[in-house]
This record gives structure tokens, sequence and C-alpha cells, in this order.
């Protein structure tokens, strides 16, 4: 701030001590004060993951283990991308929202649901609302929540299928990871049962082989091969999400994300330390103009409420509350590590979120604009884009844009939208000063690119597990006789639900793929008002059960943030839908080329008349999504009104629909680290670090250390 006000430059080392700071500050206080006093996390009841233990779905997982599955799992497009977009309001606002919504609201849906949800068996956060809101805003929520995740779910893989369309060294690197986790997997659920650190090493080993052999697929006769359409990344994806959907937890998806968090937290480390060592100043601006007049390239509307819509996933992101009451509350050991796997993961995630927006604004800003403004409106040649660019006051040449797409080896960098390019450039900048200098920039920005499609591709799966379960939940929920269809080792349930599944994102996969504006920017204005909307509903129904079990002077945890989502939320719903100006509101739009087409008139972004259908289409699928959604929420937020004013006013008739309590015979730490008193229970139970469940025979301890992870 002593900067800002002197006029001074800023060091991007800034952000990193002020985020860090803040982190450790609100994890050591805040998060322990809810999950030991709002929460009441209780150390002696046993978790679903214990009492069911099925081996599919509920399997008590090491706790260090678990927190990288659960980070992988929430870790989406949201953090890296939204980010870079947010940039161009200036590198303040969206800074100071990551960093703030974070401790006051992401984290703490996260933990709360996740704490809640281990307390129901592992319910989805639709059953839930179902079970303690009633049948009006329960089945509200449950439309809400899979439309919702549907959307987040095509838009992750849209990013995914734009970071490896026609790129060798990224499809072959990421698609050896899977190979590489079911190895991870075997090994550590029959090899050597319990081995995490040595599996931890052989796994990080075969990933950077990974790496270093995409490189070399890259250069080689294979490079056809691998070099994958946008259309045929579409269908693999869909059979991959099928198949991470139906193999077993510990099979594919808990190592697969295991592994990858090794990838996520060391380049997120490695940038840090970099920014530390080179100290590279801010280039953009604290607070552009476009905050205030609405008007970016990158995208419309001002700052007030599109910075906080855009950023989503890095402050609070309601994709984190089907994880969280997915796949997660079936493997926590104790109660006790919400605080850790709920809280810490998702700041480990808002990290993820001030890298960006720093590797963004260390870019020269005409690069970035160049980047990340469309053809429509910079042009196609570096002259046009160079000269209207500069029209906004910030000066770049066509020689630094040609520049700029040589040292990356790229035949050109002009509108490379959708974020994840320009922040593989800025991590190429930033890390190249340290490792290599400008000769390994063009292999940072690929190993970036493949990073980012590694991040997102990892949430892909957890999400439709996810999403298996609703409808798993949903249908045994019409009729009895289809009862079955909840049980967790009927293969054709699960076949049947993760086919439902994964065929709903896949078209609209499709659809975002083949969309003439670009499908980033047509799904994803939907995909940050649908995410809030998703927090705001979680946020509600943690609302609820906080006053229903009697915790009435500690809602305000939860009550505040949902307040201010609710705004933010509901505000950008009204503009994208009724808003006059083409550019921001779904109705305008839609006006514009239907008029067009009227009149026998191609307007920017259309190639014909078939396009122009087109945009016409997907701009009333938007702007009734978008209605559709922002109506349901409001139905969830009245009915849970109702349920907490009558439980204020008849304590008594307050029901909440818990598991019974049952002891706890596993013992495992709350946090990473154990404490004396852990490290002293564990050695008197004859445990390892991971936990267990003590028995009197040895072979029995080491059936106990297998189910729980260790």
């Amino acid at each position: 701030m002593l900067a800002l006000y002197r006029g001074e430059e800023v060091s991007a080392a800034w952000m990193v001590a002020a985020a860090l700071g803040s982190y450790a500050i609100g994890y050591r206080f805040y998060a322990r004060y809810i999950a030991t006093r709002v929460l009441r996390a209780d150390p002696t009841r046993a978790t679903p993951a214990e009492r069911v233990n099925d081996g599919v779905d509920f399997h008590p997982t090491d706790r260090r283990v678990l927190l990288g599955h659960h980070f992988a799992g929430i870790s989406g497009a949201g953090p890296l991308v939204g980010p870079v977009l947010a940039a161009q309001m200036g590198y303040l606002p969206g800074t100071i929202w990551i960093i703030v919504g974070v401790i006051f609201a992401g984290a703490v849906q996260d933990m709360v649901v996740l704490f809640f949800s281990t307390r129901r068996d592992g319910k989805s956060l639709g059953q839930i609302a179902r079970e303690e809101i009633g049948p009006i805003g329960g089945v509200a929520a449950v439309i809400a929540v899979f439309a919702i995740m549907i959307i987040l779910l095509a838009v992750l893989a849209l990013v995914v299928v734009n970071a490896l369309a026609e790129s060798p060294w990224g499809t072959f690197s990421v698609g050896l990871t899977i190979p590489i986790a079911l190895f991870m997997g075997v090994y550590l659920r029959y090899l050597r049962p319990g081995r995490v650190a040595e599996v931890t090493v052989i796994g990080v080993a075969l990933l950077l082989l990974a790496i270093a052999s995409g490189r070399w697929v890259a250069n080689s006769g294979l490079a056809d091969t691998f070099t994958l359409s946008p259309r045929t990344l579409v269908v693999w994806l869909v059979i991959y999400g099928f198949a991470a959907s139906v193999a077993p937890v510990w099979l594919l998806l808990v190592p697969r994300d295991y592994l990858s968090t090794f990838m996520k937290i060391g380049t997120i480390v490695l940038l840090a330390a970099a920014l530390v060592v080179t100290l590279p100043t801010l280039k953009m601006d604290a607070v552009t103009d476009f905050a205030g007049n609405g008007e970016g390239p990158v995208f419309a509307g001002s700052l007030f409420p599109f910075v906080f819509i855009t950023i989503a996933c890095g402050a609070v992101s309601g994709f984190h509350a089907l994880i969280s009451s997915g796949t997660t509350p079936k493997m926590i050991q104790k109660e006790t590590q919400v605080r850790t796997i709920g809280y810490g993961a998702m700041l480990m995630e808002s990290g993820v979120a001030v890298m960006a927006i720093t590797a963004a604004c260390v870019l020269d800003p005409g690069v970035y604009f160049a980047m990340n403004a469309s053809p429509a409106v910079i042009g196609d040649t570096l002259q046009s884009a160079a000269d209207t660019i500069s029209s906004w006051g910030f000066t770049v040449t066509p020689e630094q844009l040609a520049a700029a797409a040589e040292s990356v080896e790229e035949e050109s960098l002009l509108s490379r939208t959708g974020g994840a390019p320009t922040l593989a450039l800025g991590l190429a900048a930033i890390l190249a000063e340290i490792l290599g200098g400008d000769a390994m920039m063009s292999f940072w920005y690929h190993f970036a690119i493949m990073f980012e499609a590694l991040f997102i591709l990892t949430a892909i799966d957890a999400g439709t597990r996810v999403g298996r379960f609703i409808v798993q939940d949903a249908i045994a929920s019409v009729h009895p006789r289809f009862g079955r269809m909840r049980a967790t080792n009927w293969l054709p349930g699960i076949a049947l639900s993760s086919g439902i599944v994964v065929a709903l994102w896949g078209y609209l996969l499709w659809v975002g793929v083949n969309d003439p504006l670009g499908g980033i920017n047509t799904l994803f204005p939907v995909f940050g008002i649908s995410n809030q909307l998703l927090a705001a509903v979680a946020l509600a129904v943690c609302t609820v059960l906080l006053v229903k079990s009697g915790r009435l002077r500690h809602v305000w945890v939860t009550l505040l943030p949902l307040t201010w989502l609710a705004v933010v939320t509901l505000t950008a719903s009204w503009q994208k839908v009724f808003s006059g100006d083409p550019a921001v509101g779904f109705w305008a739009r839609r006006d514009q080329y239907q008029d067009g087409i009227d009149a026998g008139q191609l307007l920017p972004g259309a190639q014909d008349m078939d396009d122009m259908r087109t945009i016409v289409n997907n701009a009333t699928l938007d702007a009734a999504i978008s209605a559709a959604l922002a109506l349901l929420v409001l139905i969830v937020f009245a009915d849970a009104l109702r349920v907490c004013v009558r439980a204020v006013r008849n304590p008594g008739t307050a029901r909440l629909r818990e598991s019974p309590h049952v002891p706890s015979r596993l013992i495992a730490p709350a946090g990473l680290i154990p404490t004396k008193e852990e490290r002293a229970e564990l050695a008197a139970a004859g445990l390892g670090p991971g936990g267990g469940i003590p028995e009197q025979s040895r072979g029995e301890r080491s059936t106990a250390k297998v189910e729980a992870g260790e």
C-alpha cells in the first residue's frame, strides 16, 4: 500500500508474502475456531469410511494421501483461468478477493460441508438438502446441484481440450499418468501395503519420465499419433470420465489425484520461489479503467459483480461442495481431519490462484491483451492488434508480439483466449529467468500447458464420480424397487448412472467445441455464475444445519459469506440475462444476431448463416439456463429461511438426520504432522504415522493398516 501511495513499482514477491501470511493466520486461528467451537469435531466418533469400508467408495485413507486426492479433486480450471481473465481489471481487486474470499468463504464452505456430509454417511449435498430442508427446497437443490455440476464438468473438460488439442507432448504425458496411477493403486493395495513414501518416490519418478518423454514423442515419428483434434479429445475424455467413475476409488481416482498433486504443488512452489528470487515487478496497473467502464476486451462488465464471478474457484467454489460431500467424506479417517483436508486444501488452491494472477500481471500488458482479446476486437494481424491495444493506453508493437510468439516456438499468440496460454507464458517467463534463460522459454511454456491440463483433468474424474452418486440417490428415491441403485457394489447401477453423467456433460462439451464464438467465451460466464450459485446453496444448507443444531451464536460463520454470494451471483445472473449490452446480456446478444439473420448480414464471429443461427441458439440456451438456475436457488433460499425460522421459534421440532454415534476404534492424527500426544498414542497402539485400528494379532493389525490406507 505504501508503494501504491508513492507511485512506486510493486514487486510480485509481495503478493506471495501477503497470501502466505494471511493463510497462516486464517488456518491457525479461524479454522481452528470453526472446527472446535462451531462444528465440535468428535475424534471418538467413527466416520463412514471406518463403519462401511466396502473397498469401492468407502475406504479409510491416510490423511496425507487424502489431502492430495481432495486437493486434486477440487482443483480445476477456476484457479488457473479465472484469475488470469480477471487481471484485465488490474492486479489489486482480484488479489484482495482471492485472499480474503478464501479465508472467510471458500475454505469455510469446504470444511463445513465436509463435516456435515461425514456426519451423514457421506451423503451428497443435494440429498442432505432434501432431508434437512424439505421436499420443495430439497428437490430444487438437487436439480440445481446436478445441473450446475454438469455445466462445471463441461467447462473443465473444455479447458482440457483447448490445452491438449494438436499438442502431442501434452496428450502423451497426460495420458501416461493413467497407467502410472493404476500401477500405484495396485502397488499400495496389494504389493507393498502401507508404503506411502515408497510409492510416492516411484510415482513422482515415473511422472517426471512421462513429462520428459512427452517432448521426445512430440519430436519423433509418433507425433502424428498423439496429435488429436478437439472432437477426438472429446470422445477420449468421455471414455476416461466413465472409466474413472466406475473403477474402485483406490485403483485409479486416489492414486492419480495423489500423483498429480505433486506436480501441481511442485510447480506452484517452484513458481513462488522463482518470484522471490527474481523479484519481477507487476506491470499491469493496480486498477485499470476497465474496472469502472465495464468495456473490457477480455470480458465485458464492471468490477462488481464480474470480477468475483470470473475468479470463481480461486476464492470460493460451489464445485468443491460436491467433492466435500462426494468422495472425500467416504474416505476420511477422523472428523478432526476436516480442518486439514477441507480448509487446508482450499488454501492451497487459493495459493494457485494468487500465482496465476501474478504470472499474468508480470507480463507486458500489451502482450496480455493481445493474447486474451478476441479477433473481433483487435483484428487478426499483428499491426491491427498493436494499434488497437495502444489506443487503450497499453503500448505494444508488432515486433514485440512476434518476438513473444517466437520465444515459445508458436506461430502466433494473438487471441489465445481462455487464460491457459497466458498463464503458461507468464510461468515460462518467470521460470526461465532462474532455470535455463531464454533458451528454455519454449520448454517451460509447453510444460505449463501440460501442467494445466493435468491440473484440470483430475477434477473431471472426481466430479463425474460425484455426479454418479447424485444420480444413484435420485433414482433410488423414486421408488423402493429402485433402492438397489444406491448400492455401491452393484455394477449395472454404477455403469448406468455413470453413463448418464458423462453423456450429459459430454454433450455440452461437444457444443462448446463447435461453438463459433469459442466455447470458453460462451460457457465460462455461465460456469462462473453457476459455480457461485452452487456455493450459495451449499452455505445455505450449512446455515440451516447450524440453526437446527442450536448453534445460533455461531451461525454468522456461514451466513455472512452466504449473504455476500447471494448478492453477487443474483446481480450477475440478472445482468447476464437482461442487460441491454450484447457484450454482457444473453438476450441482447440473441436479438442482435437474430436481427442480423433477418437482415441477411454476417456479424463478427460468424463465418456464415449457420454460425449466426448457432450463436442465437447458444445465447438463448445460456439465458434460459442462467434464469432457471437463479430461480431454483431462490426457491432453496426461501425454503431454507422457512426451516430456520421454525427451528428458532420451536427448537424442539428441529430434527437432524445425522447417523447414529458409533465409537471409533481407528487411531489417526488430526493434522499432517502428529502432535507429541498423537505420536505417543500411535506408538502405544503399535501403529505407524498413518494410523489404523489396533488389533491383538499381527495379521489383524496388518489388515487394519491396509484398510486405513497406511
